[in-house]
């Protein structure tokens, strides 16, 4: 869908969706100023041209125990493939997201664990694959993220 059909209205939506994915149509549409039936047609089609690809809930995870977040570099030998890189790192359950990369490191990962020894033994794991040459990690201290 090219950024010109996505209207400041459909904006909106999409906001108070990030913001509140079980927000009603109703709600919505008192914010925007459109009928429930008009957010509903703008949603639907949201979700018909991929726009819009799922709602999802948000955890709190420190309350499950995994309350350390981390990104750690990945360097892999030079014949790796994109698609070798995410199969190695995705095999770990603390892996969150793979993100492969241009220049160096070839990707990043982002780990969530329950403790500094946890995060050890992720990393270990990981440099055991054979393919993984180097890694540098970072531990996140706090998180904001665009709502």
């Amino acid at each position: 869908m090219a950024e010109e059909l996505v209207d400041a209205v459909d904006h909106s939506i999409l906001r108070l969706l990030r913001e509140d994915g079980r927000r009603t149509f109703s709600e919505m549409a008192a914010e925007v100023g459109l009928s429930v039936a008009a957010v509903k047609r703008r949603v639907d089609r949201l979700r018909d041209v991929g726009v819009i690809t799922g709602f999802t809930v948000q955890i709190d995870h420190s309350k499950l125990g995994w309350a350390v977040e981390a990104f750690t570099e990945l360097r892999y030998l030079g014949t790796t493939g994109a698609g070798e890189i995410v199969q190695t790192a995705s095999a770990l359950p603390e892996v969150q997201a793979v993100f492969t990369i241009a220049g160096d490191p070839d990707a990043l990962i982002w780990l969530r664990v329950r403790d500094v020894n946890h995060l050890q033994q992720a990393i270990e794991r990981l440099r055991r694959s054979g393919k993984v040459t180097g890694t540098k990690t970072l531990m996140v201290l706090g998180t904001w993220m665009r709502s």
